[in-house]
C-alpha cells in the first residue's frame, strides 16, 4: 500500500521527528525523514538544521552512513556473538564489542536452517538489526564471521616496549596475543587474566584487551581457576538468586509422608561436599513375595525451593549442571540450598521426594510408588566405611548399623546386580584420576579413585530409581527430560569388528546389536596383551548420552527408558523430573507449569551441552594439577601405554599418574611413518618398526606445562612388549598376521635421528 505523506501545511514538530525515528525499526536516514514527511526542495535545509541540533542535545545518535536511532541503539549492520538458546529456545545473541556500561540488549538471532554447523556458542556473525520491542533486537544473520576465542585466559607477562603479551592456558589456543599498555587494565606481570580477543591485522601477534584479573598463576588454587574461566562457567550468583536462598527455611511436615523413623542413610566419597540422596532396603514381609525386598531412595526436595521462573531457577538453567574440581566445587545452586537445606545431613530434617519400590528375589521391579517426604538421615558414611563393614570390618559408626541399614542394604543390592546381568548391560571400566592436595592445596599424589562394591550398590539403587521415575512419567502422561543413549554408529561398529578380528577376536555380525555383546568381547579381551586396546576402541565407538524429550531408550544400560531424578541439588535436569512428578502425582507445590514441555527440547540440548563442558573443564584442571605435580620429574622416564595413535604422534597414558601426553612423531627413531588408520598405528617404512594403539611403552618426561595441563613425552626403546624388526618383506604386521601399510600415503611423516 502506497505510503501516505503529510500535506505541505503539516509541518513536522520536533516532537513528530523524534517519535518517528525512535518508534523505527532501523536507523533512518535524512533522506527517508523527508520522504516520510513530504518535505522538499528548500524544506530540506531546515530539516537538516533541527537533526543536527537533536544530535548536539543527545536526543538521537548519529551512526554509520549519517543515519540517525535513538540514543544508545545499536547500528542496523553489527557484529555478534552467539550466547545460545534461552528457555523458551530463542538462540540469543550479544554485540561483540560494547561501549559504555549499559546492559547489553536482548538481540534474538532468527532462524537459519541453512546453517552448517548450526549456530553454537561463542560463533560470531555479521547481522543486521531490527528493533522490535522497546531495547530488543531482532538479527537476520549475513555471513558467519571467522572465529576468534571468545575468551582468552592466560598468564600476562610485560615486554621491554611497556606493552604485554599473554600466554593462552588453552590447549586449544596456544598462541600468544599481544596486549597494548593501554588495554593491560593494570595486570602485572605472573598474573591469571581473562581477556577478549580484538580485530587485527594478519600479520603478527593476535591483539587482546584485558577485561579482568584474576591473581597470581602458580598458586595452589590457580589449576581450577584457569579451567572455570577458560570454559567460561557461571561463578557469582546475582542479588535475587541469593536473597531467595537466604531467605529459605525448611520444609514442613504438612501433608509430606513422615519418614523419620526409617533407617536412611547417605553413602557418598569422602570428599563428597553435598548429599542429595539417601537409601534404604528390608526384606518383604508379604509371603507372595519370598526373597523379595523394599527398597526407598529419597532425594532432596531441590523443587521445594527453587520455583519454576524466579532468579534460582533461571540461574540453575544457565549452570546446567555442579562443576567438581579437586579443590572446590561450583555449584548449580548457592550455598545455603546445595550444602545446607537442600543437603540430607544427619540427625536433621529434610524435605525429601522419594521412591518406595519392591523387588522381588532376582532383582526384578514389582511395583513402585513416589512421595513427598520428610526424613532424617541415620548417618552419612563412606564407600570405604561401608565396603569395609560389607567385608567383616566395620568401625565403630557402621557396627551399630550393620543389622538394620548395611546388610539389608547388600543382600537387595546382590538381588538387582542379578537383574542387571541378566539384562546385559555394557560395562565399561573406566578408572578415575583423583588428585590428592594437603592444606595447603599442594598436590601430594595423583591416584585412581578406587571402585567397591559400596559404589555399584548407589548405582543400582539410582538406576532403579530413575527407571521408576521415567515409567511414572509416562503412565501419567507427563512431560520428561530422558537420558537418552543411542546405539554405536554402525560405521564404527563394522572398523571395530574387522581390527579386533585381527587380534583373534570376534564381535558378532548379522544381529541386532545388544550392548552384552560388547561386554563379551571385553570378558575375551581380559585374558590377551590387547584387553587395553579393545576397552580403548569399544569406548571410542559408542555414542555420547544426552538429555531429550523424544526417547529412544539408553543403549549402554540396556533400558528401554531411563530419566535422572537422583540429583536435583547438582544437574538441571533432575529438577525438570521432580517438577513433572510432583505435577503428575499431585504432591503439591513446585510443579511444573503447563506448557513446559513446548521448551524441552532447547533445555535438553542446552543441558547436554553444560554437561559437556563442565567435563572438560574437570578433566583440563585434572591435568593442571598432573602437570605441576610431575613439573619436578622432567627427564625421568615412566611406564605407560599408547592410547591413541594419530598423523601427528602417538598419545601415552602414563601408568602412575593415569596422565596422557604426546610423543610426537618428529621424536620417533629416524624412518619415514605411515598412520595406518584402520590399524591404530604408525609404521616405520625403512625399518619396519611399529607403533599400536594398546603398546606398552617406556618413555622420558620432556615437558609438564601447568598452565596448559600439556605433558610432552619422548619414547625410549623398550617396553613390556617386544619390538618386531625389519620384516623380511618391508610390511610390518599387527597381532594376528594382519598387514598394516601395505599401501603408504602420499606424504610419509618422518621421525627424527635415531641418535643425536
Amino acid at each position: 500500500m502506497a505510503e501516505r505523506r503529510p500535506k505541505k501545511a503539516q509541518e513536522p514538530t520536533r516532537r513528530q521527528i523524534l517519535e518517528y525515528i525512535r518508534e523505527s525499526p532501523t536507523p533512518v536516514g535524512k533522506r527517508e525523514i523527508a520522504r516520510a514527511f513530504g518535505i522538499k526542495g528548500a524544506d530540506r535545509i531546515g530539516l537538516k538544521a533541527l537533526l543536527k541540533q537533536l544530535e548536539r542535545e543527545g536526543e538521537v545518535d548519529r551512526g554509520r552512513h549519517r543515519r540517525m536511532a535513538s540514543p544508545g541503539a545499536l547500528p542496523e549492520v553489527v557484529t555478534l556473538t552467539v550466547l545460545g538458546p534461552d528457555p523458551d529456545g530463542e538462540l540469543l545473541a550479544a554485540p561483540t564489542e560494547i561501549s559504555g556500561e549499559a546492559p547489553a540488549p536482548r538481540i534474538f538471532l532468527e532462524p537459519d536452517r541453512l546453517a552448517k554447523p548450526a549456530f553454537a556458542r561463542g560463533d560470531r556473525v555479521l547481522a543486521r538489526l531490527r528493533r522490535i520491542d522497546g531495547e530488543a533486537y531482532e538479527a537476520r544473520v549475513i555471513r558467519r564471521l571467522p572465529v576468534l576465542p571468545a575468551r582468552i585466559v592466560g598468564i600476562f607477562e610485560r615486554t621491554a616496549d611497556g606493552s604485554g603479551r599473554i600466554r593462552s592456558a588453552g590447549k586449544k589456543t596456544r598462541n600468544e596475543f599481544r596486549v597494548a599498555a593501554a588495554d593491560s587494565a593494570g595486570a602485572k606481570p605472573g598474573e591469571i587474566v581473562l581477556a577478549q580477543a580484538l580485530p587485527g591485522h594478519r600479520h603478527g601477534l593476535p591483539q587482546a584487551r584485558v577485561v579482568e584479573r584474576l591473581g597470581p598463576h602458580g598458586g595452589p588454587r590457580s589449576a581450577s581457576l584457569l579451567s572455570i574461566y577458560e570454559h567460561d562457567i557461571p561463578v557469582a550468583f546475582d542479588a535475587e538468586a541469593l536473597a531467595i536462598a537466604k531467605a529459605a527455611k525448611p520444609a514442613p511436615l504438612g501433608e509430606r509422608t513422615d519418614l523419620r523413623a526409617m533407617a536412611l542413610v547417605t553413602i557418598d566419597g569422602a570428599d563428597a561436599r553435598d548429599f542429595d540422596d539417601a537409601v534404604f532396603a528390608e526384606p518383604d514381609t508379604d509371603p507372595k513375595n519370598l526373597g523379595g525386598f523394599v527398597l526407598l531412595v529419597a532425594i532432596a526436595d531441590v523443587a521445594y525451593y527453587v520455583q519454576p521462573g524466579d532468579a534460582l531457577d533461571r540461574a540453575a538453567y544457565w549452570r546446567g549442571n555442579s562443576v567438581y574440581f579437586p579443590d572446590r566445587v561450583v555449584p548449580m545452586l548457592p550455598e545455603e540450598l546445595s550444602n545446607g537445606l537442600c543437603s540430607l545431613k544427619p540427625g536433621e530434617d529434610r524435605g525429601c521426594l522419594a521412591v518406595r519400590m519392591v523387588i522381588d528375589a532376582q532383582g526384578k521391579k514389582l511395583r513402585h510408588r513416589f512421595m513427598r517426604g520428610l526424613m532424617r538421615s541415620m548417618a552419612r558414611l563412606t564407600y570405604d566405611q561401608v565396603q569395609a563393614a560389607a567385608d567383616g570390618h566395620p568401625d565403630e559408626r557402621t557396627a551399630s548399623l550393620m543389622g538394620q541399614a548395611i546388610t539389608p542394604l547388600y543382600a537387595a543390592f546382590r538381588a538387582l546386580l542379578g537383574e542387571r546381568q541378566r539384562r546385559g548391560t555394557l560395562d565399561l571400566d573406566l578408572p578415575e584420576r583423583q588428585a590428592i592436595l594437603d592444606d595447603q592445596g599442594k598436590v601430594q599424589r595423583i591416584q585412581a579413585r578406587l571402585r567397591y562394591d559400596s559404589h555399584r550398590l548407589i548405582e543400582e539403587f539410582m538406576i532403579a530409581a530413575n527407571v521408576a521415575a521415567a515409567e511414572t512419567l509416562e503412565r501419567l502422561r507427563q512431560p520428561c527430560i530422558y537420558r537418552v543413549h543411542d546405539a554405536p554408529d554402525a560405521a564404527k561398529i563394522q572398523a571395530l569388528r574387522e581390527f579386533v578380528a585381527t587380534l583373534g577376536l570376534n564381535l558378532a555380525r548379522g544381529q541386532v546389536l545388544k550392548p552384552k555383546m560388547f561386554t563379551q568381547l571385553l570378558e575375551r579381551a581380559k585374558a590377551t596383551p590387547y584387553a587395553l586396546m579393545v576397552h580403548e576402541l569399544v569406548l571410542r565407538s559408542q555414542s555420547q548420552a544426552v538429555y531429550s524429550p523424544v526417547n529412544i531408550g539408553h543403549f549402554g544400560l540396556a533400558l528401554p527408558r531411563y530419566a535422572h531424578f537422583t540429583s536435583p541439588i547438582r544437574r538441571y535436569a533432575d529438577l525438570l523430573v521432580h517438577r513433572a512428578l510432583i505435577a503428575g502425582c499431585k504432591l503439591g507445590d513446585g510443579a511444573l507449569l503447563a506448557g513446559a514441555a513446548d521448551k524441552f527440547a532447547a533445555i535438553g540440548e542446552h543441558i547436554s551441552g553444560t554437561e559437556r563442558r563442565a567435563a572438560a573443564a574437570e578433566r583440563d584442571a585434572i591435568d593442571r594439577f598432573v602437570a605441576a605435580f610431575l613439573a619436578d620429574r622432567v627427564g625421568e622416564i615412566l611406564p605407560g601405554r599408547i592410547t591413541s595413535v594419530t598423523r601427528f604422534g602417538l598419545f601415552v597414558r602414563l601408568d602412575e599418574t593415569g596422565a596422557d601426553g604426546l610423543v610426537p612423531i618428529g621424536s620417533l627413531p629416524n624412518d619415514f611413518y605411515d598412520h595406518d588408520e584402520a590399524s591404530h598405528a604408525l609404521v616405520g617404512r625403512r625399518w619396519g618398526r611399529i607403533y599400536r594403539l594398546g603398546e606398552g611403552v617406556m618413555v622420558r618426561l620432556v615437558q609438564a606445562e601447568a598452565l596448559t595441563g600439556g605433558l610432552l613425552l619422548e619414547l625410549v626403546e623398550g617396553g613390556d612388549d617386544e619390538r618386531p624388526g625389519p620384516p623380511a618383506k618391508g610390511k610390518g604386521r599387527m597381532p594376528g598376521g594382519a598387514k598394516v601399510a601395505a599401501r603408504p600415503p602420499r606424504r610419509p611423516i618422518r621421525g627424527k635421528p635415531r641418535h643425536r
